[in-house]
């Protein structure tokens, strides 16, 4: 792996630290150094894990001797193979990942019982002083990129208050970055930072705030509540308090239940789609995964989002709240198909088509009508929902191919196998 010697940036520190130390450790380039890891001839040169360029694929990790030539995360594949026509390309070994993944965060979890992993390659952890150990956070971060390091791969970590500092402070050196902002000193670290550097803030939001006089974090955390309302809504303190460093946050001990915001699947095809037929029969695959995720979670949801790209990075998406929730395909992928009305017109070209299931926290404000069939959770189901279970049941013991309805075939086998992770598994940079 070559170098694995950790760089250190501490933004200023007297005496012993004193109030919160939450960090975030992200996995360098995981995917691509896993490949490394397991391919020595592999190491110091370029590796691409993704799609191929002529299956109309996209990055999924670069290393980081693809990176200077411009290749990065969610790129076309093709834009990539142009930019670096010489890397290594492969498809990638998923379960190798998640079994590298389970190591790093059995190590989090030795130093802390407070860990809440975001992805497959990133997660936070709390080591406040006297909450679980005495020790200084920096000595517990330092030992917790020495041990990563031991597996053969390496990692960068942001430490800081809260959470939101900890993300900003964990992206400023990669790889193998320690980057430590103590308590009392986040204003002072945030302030310089462009907009951007802070979670939440996309390009529209960014804009947003560029056209109100807006560029720096410290510019944001001056501006008053109301000037911002515009640009946040109701989340406009939020920001605020977020860019001037006072966000309190929480990590949760590791057998707690996780909080799951959404569940999702999308894809890319090959060949665009044009027809509505298969566009709705892309929709129904897509959303056997998400149905059957959600019961193997015991999750049901009440808003039911669609999301179509026809062009790299060009997009439109849809939302609808039911008044009862669901994990039944067979109830919300019609929903899906209607709210293509929205946002698709005939003979667009449909480059990525994505359904996803959210809405979990309000389960227990169901109201019953005369019309529907509720579970004994309040959920709504169909007379199908039994056969998705059936379904389900084949698939965990004999694979996700085992069986499928005649509708896969439209697409070849692409489509139809099983998502590389779940939503809240998708690698970073």
């Amino acid at each position: 792996m070559g170098d694995t010697t950790p760089t250190y940036d501490i933004f200023e520190l007297f005496g012993d630290w004193r109030g919160p130390a939450i960090g975030l450790m992200d996995l360098d380039a995981f995917f691509a150094s896993v490949e490394q890891l397991d391919h020595p001839e592999w190491r110091g040169k370029p590796v691409i894990v993704g799609g191929l360029p002529e299956e109309r694929g996209v990055v999924s990790t670069a290393s980081y001797e693809a990176r200077p030539f411009g290749v990065h995360s969610a790129m076309p594949s093709a834009q990539a193979m142009r930019l670096c026509p010489h890397a290594i390309w492969t498809h990638g070994h998923f379960d190798r990942y998640r079994e590298m993944s389970a190591k790093v965060m059995a190590i989090l979890a030795d130093e802390t019982p407070y860990v809440d992993q975001v992805s497959i390659d990133e997660a936070f952890f709390d080591i406040t002083p006297g909450r679980f150990s005495r020790e200084n956070p920096i000595d517990i971060a330092r030992r917790i990129q020495r041990r990563v390091s031991e597996l053969g791969i390496t990692c960068s970590i942001g430490l800081g208050p809260n959470k939101t500092v900890a993300k900003i402070s964990s992206d400023r050196m990669k790889p193998r970055g320690l980057t430590v902002v103590p308590p009392g000193t986040e204003a002072s670290f945030l302030e310089p930072l462009p907009v951007r550097a802070m979670s939440g803030i996309g390009a529209s939001a960014e804009e947003s705030l560029k056209n109100i006089g807006i560029h720096t974090l410290g510019q944001l955390a001056a501006a008053p509540t109301a000037r911002l309302t515009s640009v946040f809504g109701v989340n406009a303190e939020a920001m605020r308090l977020r860019a001037a460093g006072c966000e309190q946050s929480s990590v949760s001990a590791i057998d707690a239940p996780d909080e799951v915001k959404s569940v999702s699947n999308e894809r890319t095809f090959a060949h665009d789609l044009t027809e509505r037929a298969d566009i709705e029969a892309a929709l129904a695959l897509l959303g056997e995964s998400v149905g059957r995720r959600l019961r193997r979670k015991g999750l049901a949801g009440h808003t039911v989002t669609v999301k179509l790209n026809y062009a790299y990075g060009k997009g439109r998406s849809a939302q609808r709240r039911l008044p009862h929730p669901t994990d039944d395909e067979n109830i919300f992928v019609g929903v899906a198909c209607e709210l293509l009305d929205k946002i698709w017109s005939p003979g667009m070209p449909v480059r990525l088509l994505g359904i996803g299931v959210s809405g979990f926290a309000e389960q227990g404000s169901v109201q019953t009508d005369l019309f529907c069939d509720l579970d004994e959770r309040g959920a709504v189901a169909s007379d199908r929902r039994d056969l998705s279970v059936a379904v389900d049941r084949v698939r965990e013991r004999f694979g996700s191919t085992s069986v499928g309805f005649g509708r896969a075939a439209r697409f070849g086998d692409d489509l139809v196998r099983e998502d590389k992770f779940l939503s809240q598994n998708k690698p970073r940079d």
